[in-house]
C-alpha cells in the first residue's frame, strides 16, 4: 500500500495520516465515512475547505469511476465496467435475490491463471488491484443503485489469493463498522485452488465462505481445463478444503462449470459425487453453472435438461447441489466479457 493511498487505510492508519496534515484525529472518522459513501473530495462538505485542499494535494484517492453500465431487461442485474485512476478497467455485477443484494467484484486487472473457459484470462494479468480499488467497486455500486450491498463475492476478474494482502485488507475495510459494516460471513472468496493461499486465509481467522473452482472430478480433465491443477492436484486441494472446514466451521462451496462434452455426463456426476464423499467427509455444497459462452474459447454450454440430470445424479448420491440461476444473460454478466470487448474496441480505434 502506498503511504498516501487513503481509501486503503484502516481507520487508525487514516488517523495518523490526517494528524500528519495538521488536522484533529476525529477528522479521520469523518473522512472514512465519507469515502464509504462514495464522495469525491469536493463533496466532503463536512470537512474544512483547507483540509480538502490538502487531501487533493497530498492524498492518493483511488475511487473507481463507472465507465460503462448495462442493466438487464430480464432480471435487473447491473453490469459495471469500472475504470481505475490509471485507466485500467475491471468488472462488477450487482445482483438482486429474495434474501438481499450481492455484488461480484474483481480483485485483479486480468488474470494469470489461464483457465480455458474463462474470458478474464484471455489477455493475461496486467496488475493487482489495491484494497481501495476493490473496496471502491462496492462503494460505487451502492451509491449508483441507491441500495445497500448485503453480500460480496470475490468472483470477478482475477484470482483473489494471488493478490492476498490487498484482498484481506479489502475484507477488513468493507466490514469495518465505521464504514459499510458488511458482515464478514456475507463475503465469499472464490479461488481456482491456490493451496498456500487457502492455508493463509485460515490463519487470518476471518470467517469468509470459501468457494473453490473445481470443474472436474479427475486430474487429467482438470489440468486440461485449469493449469493450476498441475501444481496443486485435486487430492491435495480437497485436503486443504477439509482443513478449512475443520478450522473455521464454514462449509466449503465447490463451483462446477458444466461444459458440453468435457465434464457434463451422468458418469462425470457419479465420479464427482464419489470424489467429494471420499475426499471431504464434511459438509459441502456444489454450485453447478452452465458455461457462459465466450466465443474465443470454442467451448459450449450443455442444455438445461442435461445440466438438470447432472444435478439430480449428485442429489441422488447424497451431495447437496444447486444449479445457479443465469442472471444478467443479456448484459454479458459472466466475468471478463465486458472488459474484453472494451479492450478490443479500444485497440480497433
Amino acid at each position: 500500500m502506498m503511504n498516501n493511498e487513503i481509501m486503503s487505510m484502516y481507520p487508525d492508519e487514516l488517523e495518523g495520516f490526517v494528524t500528519g496534515l495538521g488536522e484533529k484525529p476525529y477528522r479521520a472518522k469523518q473522512l472514512f465515512a465519507d469515502m464509504a459513501k462514495g464522495y469525491g473530495i469536493g463533496e466532503m462538505t463536512d470537512l474544512p475547505q483547507v483540509f480538502r485542499a490538502a487531501l487533493l494535494e497530498k492524498a492518493d484517492y483511488r475511487m473507481p469511476r463507472i465507465a460503462e453500465k448495462k442493466v438487464s431487461k430480464i432480471d435487473g442485474t447491473v453490469k459495471y465496467l469500472f475504470e481505475m485512476t490509471d485507466g485500467e478497467c475491471v468488472e462488477s455485477v450487482f445482483m438482486r435475490y429474495e434474501h438481499g443484494t450481492s455484488l461480484c467484484v474483481s480483485s485483479q486487472a486480468g488474470c494469470a491463471m489461464g483457465c480455458r473457459f474463462c474470458a478474464s484470462t484471455l489477455l493475461g494479468k496486467v496488475r493487482d488491484l489495491t484494497a481501495s480499488e476493490i473496496y471502491g467497486q462496492v462503494v460505487m455500486a451502492g451509491r449508483d443503485t441507491g441500495e445497500r450491498v448485503d453480500g460480496v463475492v470475490l468472483m470477478g476478474t482475477g484470482e483473489p489469493l494471488d493478490n492476498f494482502d490487498n484482498v484481506i485488507r479489502f475484507i477488513r475495510l468493507v466490514s469495518d463498522k465505521k464504514g459499510l459494516g458488511l458482515g464478514v460471513r456475507h463475503i465469499a472468496l472464490s479461488t481456482c485452488g491456490l493451496i498456500p493461499g487457502i492455508r493463509k486465509l485460515m490463519e487470518t481467522g476471518l470467517p469468509v465462505t470459501l468457494s473453490v473452482s473445481l470443474h472436474a472430478s479427475d486430474d487429467a480433465t482438470r489440468s486440461a481445463l485449469m493449469p493450476v491443477n498441475r501444481a496443486y492436484g485435486i487430492s491435495e486441494l480437497l485436503d486443504a478444503c477439509r482443513e478449512y472446514f475443520d478450522m473455521t466451521g464454514r462449509r466449503v462451496t465447490f463451483e462446477y462449470t458444466l461444459i458440453s462434452g468435457k465434464n457434463d455426463s451422468e458418469e462425470d456426476a457419479l465420479k464427482l459425487a464419489a470424489l467429494l464423499k471420499k475426499g471431504m467427509r464434511s459438509p459441502c455444497h456444489v454450485n453447478l453453472i452452465r458455461l457462459n459462452d465466450v466465443r474465443e474459447t470454442g467451448l459450449e454450454a450443455p442444455s438445461a435438461e442435461r445440466a438438470g440430470r447432472f444435478g439430480q445424479v449428485l442429489k441422488n448420491s447424497g451431495i447437496n447441489a444447486t444449479i445457479r440461476r443465469r442472471l444478467g444473460a443479456d448484459v454479458t454478466a459472466s466475468c471478463g466479457q465486458l472488459r474484453l470487448r472494451h479492450i478490443q474496441q479500444k485497440e480497433d480505434t
